[in-house]
């Protein structure tokens, strides 16, 4: 028995998957400035605030992380200001799911 899952459910796992991939892309060392991996918690919620378009930050954006770092930040806000729904539309269209 195979069971689909529903469009709200494959929204909420869509943004699910954004801010973890985005969270685990900042844990990377390379991603800070100095070159040390920052604390899981802090790029969790910097992914989180980043892609939900609060801009609450933990760690200061300019000085902490690095250039890779702040494309990262800017493309989860991309995404975000996009509207993960509007993402999440267009991708389920074009595979032909309703």
């Amino acid at each position: 028995m195979k069971k689909e899952l529903s469009t709200t459910q494959v929204i909420a796992l869509g943004f699910l998957a954004t801010i973890l991939i985005g969270a685990f892309l900042l844990f990377l060392p390379f991603s800070s400035a100095d070159g040390h991996s920052t604390p899981f918690v802090d790029c969790l919620f910097t992914s989180t605030t980043s892609v939900c378009v609060t801009g609450l930050v933990v760690v200061s954006t300019a000085s902490h992380w690095s250039f890779f770092g702040k494309i990262v930040i800017l493309i989860l806000i991309q995404l975000g200001g996009l509207g993960i729904i509007s993402i999440t539309t267009g991708v389920m269209i074009v595979i032909g799911k309703r």
